[in-house]
């Protein structure tokens, strides 16, 4: 199970008014424990975009980023992780300047 230990969260842009909704990009640091198959030493970032439309939310896309490498590891949050950066983005997606 991963730990949330920071975030920021921004808006994002529709210029062409093309998507329903509105989208946002979190970026979340999280911690893994050691046995975690997702661990680094390097330290982790999940990049999630939220989709909020109306009473509907989502998230639309999310990678798992090893913070000193910026490389996207290949790995997917297990459901409960997912369920977790959902909670924590209804939670907070109003913090972003619109």
């Amino acid at each position: 199970m991963i730990e949330i230990s920071s975030y920021s969260v921004q808006y994002i842009k529709d210029p062409f008014g093309i998507l329903t909704g509105k989208r946002y990009e979190f970026i979340i640091d999280i911690e893994a424990a050691e046995d975690d198959d997702i661990y680094s030493p390097k330290g982790l970032y999940v990049r999630a975009v939220f989709a909020k439309d109306g009473d509907q939310a989502k998230i639309a896309k999310h990678e798992i980023i090893e913070r000193e490498t910026e490389r996207i590891l290949d790995f997917e949050l297990e459901d409960e992780e997912e369920q977790l950066v959902l909670a924590f983005c209804l939670e907070h997606w109003h913090e972003a300047d619109e």
